[in-house]
């Protein structure tokens, strides 16, 4: 592949980075097209070649944000365990908050444009709310709607990213707050708290095992291109 092409290929997703990081700190209003053409060294042509427009531009940074979201609830899996794969479902969730600050912003942090741009986090909470069903469904969770504790689960884990993304939470804090907090909401919607507190072991162990095959297969990759 040419070196022309590479640039090409690696064009999108800069507009994107760039786009996210004007609406993160400067809101929707900061994002004009000199000033994301200028972050990446660009012309504004290339936001007309790319996605057709500023509006287009705005929905696929957003689009972006729900994608990589589902991308990582699907490498999670199911296991046996459904309530540790809920707990996992939010772990994800801070993960990808806290790796990616400025996208995670214009998903949950900025009115969408639209309806249909509403609609793109529609994938991954339809997942979140399966999560729940499981729950449910195997007993673990006494009979509910759904719906309403998937968005309880979701109220409750923006919170604790919106206060680590203002610096109120250490990362420490968070992760203990969160146990806690996970531990008693599990529990008031059926569980028992031992089978509970197990699960959310579980997650943790599983979390660290992921990280650490994601790290192990970095090093690889970069050991093949050197």
């Amino acid at each position: 592949m040419s070196r022309d092409a590479n640039a090409d290929n690696g064009m999108r997703p800069a507009l994107i980075e760039a786009a996210a990081r004007l609406i993160a700190t400067e809101g929707a209003a900061g994002l004009k097209l000199r000033r994301v053409a200028e972050e990446v060294g660009t012309s504004t042509m290339a936001i007309y070649t790319y996605f057709g427009g500023m509006p287009e531009l705005r929905r696929a940074v957003r689009q972006e944000g729900f994608a990589r979201l589902a991308t990582r609830a699907e490498q999670l899996g199911e296991s046996d365990d459904p309530v540790a794969d809920l707990a996992g479902l939010g772990l994800a969730y801070h993960q990808l908050a806290m790796s990616n600050p400025h996208l995670y912003r214009a998903m949950y942090m900025e009115q969408p444009l639209d309806a249909v741009d509403a609609a793109a986090g529609s994938e991954t909470f339809n997942i979140l709310t399966a999560g729940v069903q499981r729950c449910i469904d195997s007993g673990r969770f006494d009979r509910a709607n759904a719906v309403e504790l998937a968005t309880q689960f979701w109220a409750f884990g923006h919170g604790v990213v919106a206060l680590r993304l203002a610096n109120l939470l250490s990362a420490e804090d968070a992760l203990n707050c969160s146990a806690s907090a996970l531990l008693n909401l599990f529990t008031a919607w059926g569980d028992d708290r031992d089978a509970a507190r197990r699960s959310l072991t579980r997650t943790g162990r599983r979390a660290a095992r992921l990280d650490l095959e994601a790290a192990t297969g970095a090093a690889t990759r970069r050991g093949q291109s050197d």
